[in-house]
C-alpha cells in the first residue's frame, strides 16, 4: 500500500514506520509521564503544550503497539517526523489533500470559516459526513480566529498576515461519510471514506517571499486537488457591476504580483518544478477555481443564471448544474476580460472546474457582518466536485437518471 502523507508536515510515510505516542498515567495504574517532545515543539515553534508521554517506534501497520517503557498498550499514532498525531481513521483508509490558495482579498480567511461551520452542520447532515479537528489546536484555532469573531460577534475577519511575520499551521481536519450499499454491485455494507482537509490561511505576499513560500509548497506539492479562490471584484470588468451598496468593497490591489492569474501561475509554475512535469505536460492535480463575493455580482445577472439558483439534488452532485454554473462562469471570465485565466488553466491543467460562492452572502457593512446574518450560497460546491472526482460522491443528471459515481 501507498506511503501515508502526514497531513502536517507532509512527508510521506511508510505505513511500518508510523511511530506510537505512550497513552501516558491514568491515575495510579501503570504509564509513562510526559517529557518534553522536541520534534512537536519544533515544529510548533514552541514548547506549550509539548510536555506529553514519550514517542516510541513500532510497526505502524498495527493499530496498537506495547510502549516499551511502561508495557502499556496505545493506539495513539503519530508521525515519526513532527509528532504530530495521525488519526485513526486516516492511517486506516488514507485520506486526500485538499489545498486552498487565494491572493490578498480573496477573502480566504472568511471562505475557510463558513465552508468549515457548513460542513459540520447543513452540509454535512445532507452527505451523511462528520467532520473532526485532528488535533486540539485546530480546535482552539477556529473557534479563536474563525468562528468567536464571524458567527458569535459578527465581525469581519481581518486580512492575513503574511507567514513571515506571525507563523501559523494548518487546520488539520478529517471528513468521514458513510455510503449506503452497492446493491446494484451485490455490495451489502456500508462504506466510510476520508479526506484529510488541510488549508492554510495564506497572505498574497507569502506567494512571494521565496523562504515563506517553500514552507507552504511543501503543502501544495503533497495536495491530492487545490481550490483557487479569485476576488471577481479585483478583475477588469466585474466592478463596473457591482450595486451601489457594495461601495465599502477595497480597491483592487494595485501590486500585479497580487492579480488572479500570476497568483496562480506562480503556484502552478512551482508546482511543475517539484512535480517534475515536462515541457508541455498539464498538471494532473484536480484544480477548483472559485470567484468569491458573487452576492455583489448575481443581481446584474439574467435571472435564469446558474449562479442565481441554489444547489439541487442534495446529497449528490447534479452535474447538469455543475456544468451550467462552470459554463455561466468561463462566459463571465471572458466578458470580464479575464479569458487568459481560463486559457490558462486549460493548457496547465488536466481536470479544473469554475465557481461561483458567496460566503456571506450578502455585503457587509462597517466591519461588520450584514443584518441578515452570515448566509453563504454555494460555498461548498468546490469540494462536493473534488469529492466526486475522489469517487466519494455520486453524480446524477437530472432528476431521474441513475447515479454516477465516477
Amino acid at each position: 500500500m501507498r506511503p501515508i502523507t502526514c497531513p502536517y508536515c507532509f512527508t510521506d510515510v511508510p505505513r511500518q514506520q508510523i511511530a506510537f505516542r505512550c497513552m501516558g498515567r491514568a491515575g495510579r495504574g501503570q504509564g509513562c509521564d510526559p517529557v518534553l517532545d522536541e520534534q512537536l515543539a519544533e515544529y510548533t515553534g514552541s514548547t506549550a503544550g509539548a510536555s506529553l508521554p514519550p514517542v516510541f517506534a513500532a510497526s505502524g501497520r498495527r493499530g496498537r503497539a506495547d510502549c516499551p517503557r511502561c508495557g502499556r498498550a496505545t493506539g495513539r499514532r503519530v508521525c515519526p517526523h513532527c509528532h504530530n498525531p495521525l488519526p485513526s481513521a486516516y492511517c486506516e483508509a488514507p485520506g486526500r489533500i485538499v489545498a486552498l490558495v487565494g491572493a490578498k482579498n480573496a477573502g480566504k480567511s472568511t471562505y475557510i470559516a463558513v465552508l468549515l461551520h457548513e460542513l459540520m452542520n447543513r452540509v454535512g447532515t445532507e452527505l451523511d459526513a462528520s467532520l473532526v479537528a485532528c488535533d486540539d489546536r485546530t480546535i482552539d484555532r477556529y473557534k479563536r480566529d474563525f468562528a468567536r469573531p464571524l458567527y458569535d460577534e459578527r465581525r469581519l475577519l481581518p486580512t492575513t498576515a503574511s507567514a513571515a511575520t506571525a507563523p501559523r499551521e494548518p487546520l488539520v481536519y478529517l471528513l468521514t461519510r458513510t455510503r449506503p450499499p452497492r446493491r446494484r454491485l451485490g455490495m451489502g455494507r456500508e462504506r466510510t471514506e476520508s479526506l484529510a482537509l488541510v488549508l492554510f490561511d495564506t497572505a498574497g505576499e507569502d506567494l512571494r517571499s521565496r523562504e515563506v513560500r517553500d514552507l507552504h509548497l511543501r503543502y501544495l506539492e503533497a495536495a491530492d486537488a487545490i481550490v483557487f479562490l479569485v476576488d471577481p471584484l479585483g478583475l477588469p470588468g466585474a466592478r463596473a457591476l457591482v450595486r451601489d451598496e457594495a461601495a465599502e468593497v477595497p480597491d483592487p490591489d494595485p501590486d500585479p504580483d497580487s492579480e488572479p492569474i500570476n497568483v496562480i501561475a506562480r503556484v502552478t509554475e512551482a508546482l511543475r518544478l517539484r512535480r517534475g512535469a515536462k515541457a508541455g505536460e498539464r498538471l494532473e492535480v484536480p484544480v477548483a477555481v472559485a470567484l468569491t463575493k458573487v452576492d455583489a455580482l448575481v443581481p446584474a445577472m439574467a435571472r435564469q443564471s446558474a449562479l442565481h439558483r441554489s444547489r439541487p439534488t442534495p446529497g449528490v452532485l447534479d452535474l447538469d448544474d455543475r456544468e451550467a454554473v462552470d459554463a455561466q462562469v468561463r462566459g463571465l471570465l471572458h466578458d470580464w476580460q479575464a479569458g487568459q485565466l481560463d486559457v490558462y488553466l486549460r493548457q496547465q491543467y488536466t481536470g479544473y472546474a469554475l465557481f461561483g460562492v458567496s460566503a456571506l452572502g450578502g455585503m457587509p457593512r462597517a466591519g461588520r457582518v450584514g443584518t441578515g446574518g452570515v448566509r453563504p450560497h454555494r460555498v461548498e460546491d468546490p469540494l462536493l466536485w473534488l469529492l466526486h472526482r475522489f469517487g466519494m460522491l455520486d453524480g446524477k443528471r437530472g432528476s431521474s437518471a441513475g447515479a454516477d459515481g465516477g
